[in-house]
């Protein structure tokens, strides 16, 4: 893994979300059809994930607990 600026505003490509945030390519080809998945940004055909999307999106999956589940 190339190390890469992870700056809060930075737009990343799947490849590099995957790489990074270890989110798997299936979930985030999938997620925008259920929308569950973390926000994306289109550009023409492209498909951007910005960082502090990622990241507010992954916290907010924090779990501390699974009794409740």
């Amino acid at each position: 893994m190339t190390e890469i600026d992870l700056h809060p505003d930075r737009l990343l490509t799947r490849p590099e979300v995957v790489s990074h945030f270890g989110l798997s390519q299936c979930l985030l080809e999938g997620s925008p059809v259920r929308g569950d998945g973390p926000s994306m940004i289109k550009i023409g055909r492209s498909v951007r994930y910005n960082v502090a999307d990622l990241r507010a999106w992954i916290g907010a999956r924090r779990v501390y607990s699974t009794s409740g589940l």
